[in-house]
């Protein structure tokens, strides 16, 4: 049934468009981080495993800090979220330039952490806010609106990637710059490296001018207690603390260990704090809400993992280099686009869970496409070659454009408002996915010998040494996303009925 109430109300108007400012920047270094991926196997020369700690320190930052997020949200206010959340991002982008100037992987991984902590603390904050700003019958659409603007930013990441990042990454091999002298390969570093570093720090003036908006935007709040002031600091300090230490004691510690042990801090706070974990236990006994983070989990993973490999999934098949590859990513970051903006205007008229049940099912059939399908050029365009397998590649990001705002919106719904900021917490918490599935992806990639090769018999298996791969186990490995998707599929069919969803 058509639902005539306004999607976002005209007194909220100004609010919104910022918001969704800062959905379109984190959309923006989410897909420039992407590529970091590719970039720092390069320069630093180093294999799939290390070079996708990238992603783990990124995307386990969101997790490690989400909790932190919500106890400010809830104790100041979404407002206080968000530019508490900018500022944290401006200190990791600037701590970009003292690593670019040691040529140091760790210094970046920090650096990443922490721009990916103020991610966190934007996303847990901004969710919820969008949602708040209306209607509750149309939440789920304000969302996916809102949403549709982060795609937008992720092209923009994937342009200043390519056109800054990847273009100027120097072509020599891995043996050629062994081979090299000292001096000629620390200045191609540094090349490589300032390029890096300038689109994360030029970024910082638009995250200023939005924290500027919001330090001004003032709506009768009420002025944070000292009982307010010590609950954040008590959070901040379970949430930070602990990986410190660890980081520091035990710098050699597998790192999505180290990120997991992260999140037990916060988790601990919210178990000491009996008003906290009253909330905690009212979500526990929400099976569509609890549901919807295991859903979440799997998303998030599969769209990092599969946007991470995409590149390289080119580079094998058609041959092609990394800035070639970054335009067939280009055009499954526009189908996404296109894909989200149809799917939010469908909602209006059909169930939400319902229409992602139909779309999971189209990203598994696209999986089984990239395993199985030949490398057989079916057509070319603007100098692009496309296969069966290339075409289902692309085609699974359309499918996956109405997954995160929906499963979002589906596992909020209904919830006491006491309990939604906390809520929102656990969904962001949920894209440590993103942390977990990419090195399994990347763990069965650069595993010629493993169990998941034996799903796709028939292709090559002589090593690549430039990709660290081999044809075999690189198809093989996109039995992950397979997996994940079919969990979406699970989590849209036991809560597409509006009564299961009242229920739960």
């Amino acid at each position: 049934m058509k639902n005539n109430a306004p999607v976002v109300p005209r007194k909220y108007l100004s609010i919104f468009i910022m918001l969704v400012s800062c959905f379109a920047l984190w959309g923006l270094l989410n897909n420039m981080t992407d590529n970091l991926v590719p970039a720092f196997q390069k320069i630093f020369t180093m294999d799939q495993s290390r070079a996708g700690l990238v992603q783990v320190a990124f995307y386990g930052a969101y997790a490690v800090l989400a909790i932190f997020a919500a106890v400010l949200a809830e104790e100041f206010s979404y407002r206080k979220g968000v530019l508490i959340g900018l500022a944290v991002y401006i200190t990791g982008a600037l701590l970009y330039i003292p690593a670019c100037i040691a040529q140091s992987f760790d210094v970046y991984f920090i650096a990443i952490f922490i721009v990916a902590g103020g991610c966190s603390l934007l996303e847990t904050t901004c969710n919820p806010y969008v949602l708040s700003l209306g209607d509750g019958s149309t939440a789920v659409r304000r969302l996916n609106f809102a949403q549709m603007f982060n795609p937008v930013g992720s092209m923009m990441g994937i342009v200043l990637a390519q056109q800054l990042i990847l273009s100027n990454l120097n072509q020599a091999t891995a043996e050629e710059r062994a081979a090299m002298p000292k001096a000629e390969l620390d200045a191609i570093v540094n090349h490589e490296l300032f390029w890096v570093c300038a689109p994360y720090v030029g970024l910082c003036a638009i995250a200023l001018m939005i924290w500027l908006f919001f330090l001004f935007k003032r709506e009768g709040e009420k002025s944070p207690t000292a009982k307010a002031f010590g609950r954040v600091a008590a959070a901040l300090l379970f949430s930070v603390v602990p990986m410190t230490v660890l980081y520091f004691i035990f710098p050699k510690m597998n790192k999505i260990i180290w990120v997991l042990c992260g999140v037990v801090g916060p988790v601990v706070y919210l178990v000491l704090n009996s008003d906290y974990r009253s909330m905690l236990a009212t979500l526990l006994c929400t099976p569509r809400y609890w549901c919807g983070v295991i859903a979440q989990f799997f998303y998030v993973g599969v769209q990092i993992a599969a946007w991470t490999w995409l590149n390289v999934y080119c580079q094998k098949e058609l041959g092609v280099d990394a800035a070639t590859g970054a335009l067939y990513y280009t055009i499954a970051i526009i189908l996404f686009i296109v894909c989200r903006w149809i799917a939010t205007f469908l909602m209006k008229y059909f169930n939400p869970a319902l229409m992602m049940a139909v779309f999971a099912v189209g990203a598994i059939l696209s999986c089984l496409g990239v395993m199985y399908l030949p490398t057989k050029i079916l057509f070319a365009c603007g100098g692009m070659s496309f296969s069966a397998n290339i075409i289902c590649l692309v085609a699974m990001s359309g499918f996956m454009s109405l997954m995160f705002p929906t499963i979002y919106g589906i596992a909020l719904g209904g919830l006491d408002q006491k309990v939604v900021k906390l809520g929102a917490s656990g969904l962001i918490m949920a894209i440590l996915g993103g942390a977990i599935i990419t090195p399994w992806m990347a763990d069965i990639i650069g595993n010629a010998g493993s169990f998941w090769c034996k799903l796709v018999p028939g292709f090559a298996t002589d090593w690549d040494t430039n990709l660290k791969l081999t044809q075999t186990s690189l198809r093989a490995s996109f039995i992950v996303p397979a997996i994940c998707f079919a969990v979406v599929l699970a989590y849209s069919l036991i809560f597409s009925k509006k009564s299961a969803a009242k229920k739960g």
